[in-house]
C-alpha cells in the first residue's frame, strides 16, 4: 500500500521470535494441563483403591469403627446397607476410573463398584462412590474436588510461563544487539547518500564489521574522487580564464560596437558559469567545524548589500551551533536566487522544538510543486529548452541543497496561501 512503510529487519525478527516463543508457551501449557487432566484421574483412582483396601480391612476388624477411622478432611466414609450411588456406566471419566482402581488393586475385580460425580458449590465437583463388601453391606465414599490437586502441573506451568518469558526476554536483547550494527548501517548510508561524511563503527558479527569497514573505505574513495574533481575544475576554469581576458581585450579592439558588445557579454556568461560551477563542486567536499552563531546575526550580514529589497523580520536571540561557512553559503545562494526572480524578499528566522528554520520568501512567480524536486537537480531550469529569457545556470539551489544535506540540514519548498514562493531551511544542528 502506497505511504505505508516496511518495518525494519529487527522489528520482524523480533515479531517472529515473539510467535514462536508464544506458541511454544501456549502449547506447553496445554500439553501440561492435559498431563494433569490424566495426573488428577490416576491420583484419585489410587487414592480411592488405597481407601477401599484398607477400609476392608478395618472393617473386618472392627465394623463399627470404619466410619470414623477413615474419614479425613479430603474424605467421608460410611456404611449403609445400600448403595448412595446408583451407578455409572457409559461415563468415560468414571470409567477410566474405575479401570485405574483395578489397575492399582487388581483384588477389588470381583468387588460391585459404582461411581459417580457430585457437583458442589464454586463450580468443585466431588468423586461419589458405593463398593459392597463381603457380608453385602455397602461401603459409601466421597472424595472432595475431583478437579483440584495438580501441584506438579501447576508448578511445571509456572516454570514454563517464567523461562518462557526469561527466553524471550533474553532473545528480544540479542535480537537489538545483533541488529544495532545493521541499524547504524543504514542510517550510515541514508546519510552518505546525501553526501555526509560518517565514521562507521566497525563492531558486531563478522559479516557486519567487513561490510562497516568497505563502507569506510568507500566514503574513503569518494572524498577523494571529488577532491580530485574539483581540483581538476579548478585548474581548468584557472585556465580558462586566461583566454577569456584575453578575449574580452580583443573585443575591445573591434571596431563594431555590436560585435564587441556580443563577445563581451558571451566571454562575461562564461565566466560566471565557470564561477558557479566551482561553487557547486566546492559544496560536494567543502569541510567546516562546529561553532556556535547567531542566526539574527549572520542573516543581517548576508542581506546587507540588497538594502531594502531583502528584509528580515526581527526575532529573539537565535543561536545555535551549526557550520557557519555551509550555511551562510547555501543561504546566500536562496537569497540570490529569491532575488532575482522576485522584487521583494522577506527573510524570517523560527525556532519549533530544537529546530531552526530559516525562511525565505520572495514575491516571484514561484516554483509549481510538480517541480520541487526537479529543481534541486544541477542545471535544470524552468524555462524549457534552455532558454536564455532568465539569467542563472540551475546550480544555486543544487548547490544549496547539497551544502545543507552534507551538514545534516535540509531544504524545502511550499506556496503560502498569500501568495509568493517560500523556501524553508533546516538549520544543520552539529552533534
Amino acid at each position: 500500500m502506497a505511504g505505508v512503510n516496511p518495518p525494519r529487519l529487527s522489528v520482524v525478527a523480533a515479531v517472529l521470535f515473539l510467535t514462536v516463543g508464544v506458541t511454544q508457551l501456549v502449547a506447553s501449557l496445554l500439553f501440561y494441563r492435559a498431563i494433569d487432566e490424566v495426573t488428577l484421574r490416576e491420583d484419585h483412582a489410587r487414592r480411592v483403591a488405597e481407601l477401599l483396601v484398607v477400609s476392608d480391612r478395618v472393617y473386618r476388624l472392627n465394623g463399627q469403627s470404619t466410619s470414623s477411622v477413615m474419614t479425613s478432611r479430603h474424605l467421608q466414609v460410611s456404611l449403609a446397607s445400600d448403595p448412595s450411588v446408583d451407578g455409572s456406566a457409559g461415563i468415560d471419566e468414571l470409567d477410566h476410573i474405575a479401570r485405574q482402581i483395578l489397575h492399582w488393586e487388581p483384588s477389588l475385580a470381583g468387588r460391585p463398584l459404582r461411581l459417580a460425580i457430585q457437583p458442589v458449590e464454586d463450580g468443585r465437583r466431588d468423586l461419589v462412590g458405593s463398593m459392597q463388601l463381603q457380608d453385602g453391606s455397602w461401603l459409601n465414599f466421597q472424595s472432595h474436588d475431583i478437579s483440584s490437586m495438580w501441584p506438579i502441573a501447576l508448578r511445571a506451568s509456572w516454570m514454563t510461563l517464567v523461562t518462557s518469558l526469561a527466553c524471550l526476554g533474553i532473545g528480544l536483547l540479542a535480537i537489538r544487539l545483533l541488529t544495532a550494527p545493521l541499524r547504524r548501517l543504514s542510517e550510515a548510508a541514508g546519510a552518505i547518500g546525501q553526501g555526509q561524511h560518517v565514521a562507521i563503527r566497525e563492531n558486531g558479527p563478522v559479516d557486519l564489521r567487513n561490510l562497516a569497514h568497505a563502507m569506510n573505505e568507500m566514503q574513503g574513495r569518494i572524498a577523494r574522487l571529488l577532491e580530485d574533481q574539483a581540483k581538476s575544475f579548478e585548474a581548468i576554469s584557472h585556465d580558462l580564464r586566461t583566454p577569456l581576458a584575453r578575449q574580452k581585450l580583443a573585443a575591445e579592439l573591434v571596431a563594431d560596437t555590436e560585435i564587441s558588445e556580443m563577445v563581451n557579454a558571451n566571454a562575461d556568461e562564461m565566466e560566471a558559469m565557470l564561477q558557479s560551477l566551482q561553487q557547486f563542486l566546492r559544496a560536494q567536499h567543502l569541510s567546516a567545524e562546529a561553532e556556535e552563531i547567531d542566526l539574527n546575526a549572520a542573516l543581517k550580514g548576508l542581506i546587507e548589500p540588497y538594502g531594502d529589497k531583502v528584509r528580515m523580520a526581527t526575532s529573539e536571540a537565535a543561536c545555535v551551533i551549526t557550520y557557519r561557512e555551509p550555511l551562510l553559503l547555501a543561504l546566500r545562494a536562496l537569497i540570490e536566487n529569491a532575488r532575482h526572480f522576485g522584487d521583494k524578499v522577506e527573510v524570517t528566522v523560527q525556532q519549533i522544538a530544537d529546530d531552526w528554520f530559516v525562511a525565505i520568501k520572495d514575491d516571484g512567480p514561484g516554483i509549481p510543486a510538480q517541480h520541487f524536486e526537479d529543481v534541486l537537480t544541477p542545471f535544470f531550469r524552468l524555462d524549457e529548452a534552455r532558454g536564455r529569457t532568465t539569467s542563472g545556470f540551475g546550480l544555486g539551489i543544487p548547490t544549496a541543497h547539497r551544502l545543507l544535506t552534507r551538514f545534516g540540514g535540509n531544504l524545502s519548498f511550499g506556496s503560502p496561501p498569500d501568495g509568493g514562493p517560500i523556501v524553508r531551511v533546516t538549520v544543520p544542528r552539529a552533534a
